[in-house]
């Protein structure tokens, strides 16, 4: 048995090589959670391992266990040779430069390396799937600098966590940055001894990435799900028609169904005048059409991306009762949904960002432009739309694909690569700019609302108490930058998604995302 020891009274998530859930996820990263590695799975680590060590006593070269890596790979060491070739190989692989992930992303790493293994395809040893679980379970975290991977294994990422385990590079204990063997020290754990194999499978996985990956889809659900709830705010304060979102249950997919019953059931309880003759600009009627791709395209990415986590991207692998050469290590299916979900955040981006010019441009229910109060000498929003311009365009600049990119090293002998990492990196750029536009397409909101003398209820109503509980009335000119940062970091805050999810849940995604507080 092995235990991530967080308390007694935390639940227990029991690791057997199957996939993973959001909830287990968001769970590890936040030591809420007892790890146990399932026995069964632990005896197939053992029954792979039998194998290995079969081939390697036959005089079988293994990849990364007798013989070099990459370029190297026809170099073969002898016996004599191996420990010192085992440990310089995390240690060479420890090359990530620039900011460290943040801790939550690294302990859901390990315990996705710690899934894989329990596969029983890896072929590394049981007392390296219990050394990382040493390490979640006395809070010994790795520093890992984020900059360091082409998404062919996370080598240069992995490779800060072996050299950890040897007692090289740095780690936090408790929270606190230190050299790696004080770290260990302080947890009272002994810097540990990689056999043959175990050392590659400390190194070559995408565990790193999927961790990150997973971290930034749950991110995007959330702010893609306050967007919904701050568009809705402005279609009544712009007296959008509802009429298209009654109509989308007849016409549209399931999700856009689902989507427009929840705009028009969360629109109740405030009875905003039509300001359209005909149809309302595409911004408003086709806010389920755009919500719900955006939506569509990060479940199904999550769910690619949780299946993942349950199978082994090694290379060797153990399969069959042998120990074979495997393409695993490319993690495309990851990378190319990712890409389709970044595309879908660009859509809701310049969708919120045309709610914002439609505010601002006055003229809908007799408001003034840039929404300066009638008597007022002012300026008023018409500058802040630009920022929300800025934030639209660089939310689209990071949506284009770049996993097709070519790149050859290693002699040619990798030819593939995803960006994986630069691809979560630039998810995680797109969030920050959705949950900035989400601030200024709530405060422009608050102002027309009050504008028009408005008394909204339902969700319209929690966003506009928000937003006024950060940024007054715009009745003179002011800077507003602190006024935007303040919604943002409320607007993003666990307090609004859990009263979101309470008043109107969107199941699935709530649920497959867990979003809101995770026990």
């Amino acid at each position: 048995m092995n235990h991530l020891a967080a308390n007694l009274t935390t639940p227990t998530i029991r690791l057997s090589g199957k996939p993973l859930s959001f909830a287990d996820i968001a769970r590890i990263g936040t030591r809420r959670a007892t790890l146990v590695a399932d026995d069964a799975a632990m005896t197939r680590v053992a029954e792979a391992r039998i194998l290995v060590e079969a081939a390697i006593a036959t005089g079988q070269p293994v990849y990364g266990a007798t013989t070099g890596v990459g370029a190297m790979k026809d170099v073969e060491w002898s016996a004599d040779e191996l420990d010192a070739f085992n440990l310089g190989l995390v240690r060479a692989h420890h090359f990530g430069t620039g900011e460290p992930f943040p801790a939550d992303v690294i302990r859901t790493a390990m315990a996705i390396r710690v899934n894989m293994a329990l596969t029983g395809r890896v072929g590394c040893t049981t007392d390296l799937v219990e050394a990382y679980l040493a390490l979640l379970s006395n809070d010994v975290v790795p520093v890992v600098r984020r900059t360091g991977s082409i998404g062919c294994a996370d080598i240069g990422l992995m490779g800060q966590i072996g050299a950890v385990l040897t007692g090289a590079g740095e780690a936090q204990f408790r929270g606190v940055r230190m050299a790696a063997e004080q770290a260990l020290a302080a947890a009272g754990l002994k810097p540990f001894k990689l056999a043959p194999r175990d050392s590659l499978a400390s190194i070559s996985t995408n565990a790193v990435g999927y961790a990150a990956a997973a971290s930034a889809l749950r991110d995007a659900a959330g702010v893609v799900r306050v967007l919904l709830a701050t568009g809705l705010t402005t279609a009544g304060a712009l007296g959008a028609s509802r009429d298209p979102w009654k109509a989308v249950a007849h016409v549209g997919t399931e999700r856009e169904a689902g989507i427009g019953a929840w705009l028009y059931f969360n629109a109740k309880g405030w009875d905003w005048p039509d300001a359209t003759h005909i149809q309302d600009p595409l911004s408003l009627r086709m806010m389920s059409q755009v919500f719900a791709t955006a939506f569509e395209t990060l479940v199904a990415t999550g769910k690619i991306l949780l299946a993942d986590t349950g199978r082994t991207d090694d290379n060797p692998v153990v399969a069959g009762g042998q120990v074979l050469t495997s393409g695993g290590s490319l993690p495309l299916d990851v990378t190319v949904f990712m890409q389709m979900a970044q595309l879908g955040l660009a859509h809701v981006a310049r969708n919120s960002f045309n709610r914002c010019v439609l505010l601002g441009n006055g003229g809908r229910r007799d408001l003034p432009v840039n929404l300066v109060s009638p008597g007022a000498i002012a300026t008023g929003f018409g500058p802040i739309i630009k920022l929300a311009g800025e934030l639209y365009t660089r939310a689209l600049t990071l949506s284009s694909p770049i996993s097709a990119n070519s790149l050859v090293v290693a002699g040619g002998l990798e030819d593939e690569a995803t960006f994986l990492p630069l691809i979560v990196e630039r998810l995680e750029r797109q969030v920050l700019a959705l949950q900035r536009l989400a601030a200024i397409e709530g405060i422009l909101a608050a102002q027309a609302m009050d504008i028009s003398h408005d008394r909204p209820g339902n969700v319209p109503g929690m966003i506009y108490t928000l937003v006024r509980q950060h940024a007054g009335f715009y009745l003179a000119d002011r800077p507003l930058s602190e006024e935007v940062e303040a919604v943002e970091r409320a607007l993003g805050s666990q307090a609004l998604m859990g009263e979101l999810i309470s008043h109107s849940a969107i199941m699935e995604l709530d649920e497959f995302f867990a979003l809101g507080p995770v026990a």
